[in-house]
């Protein structure tokens, strides 16, 4: 009869990284929501809502941010 060693199975990255990891997630959908809507049920009528200042700055910044906080979740050490 063998003596077989039983690994149990170990994540990649620690909860600190799936963490961080969801809350980067969290702030890109945010983002991508602030970024939808603003367009005209006709599109004979032109809509000045598209241009306002949650699309053009706030939504590409969040989006921004939560791809900095994905790459800092992915580099960060558990174990420090």
């Amino acid at each position: 009869m063998k003596d077989e060693q039983v690994q149990s199975p170990e994540f990649i990255f620690g909860k600190k990284n799936y963490i961080f990891m969801i809350i980067g997630i969290a702030v890109i959908t945010l983002g991508f929501i602030f970024m939808s809507g603003g367009g005209s049920d006709n599109p004979e009528v032109f809509n000045e809502e598209i241009y306002n200042w949650q699309r053009i700055r706030l939504a590409p910044t969040l989006v921004i941010l939560g791809l900095a906080i994905e790459i800092y979740a992915i580099l960060l050490n558990p174990n420090k």
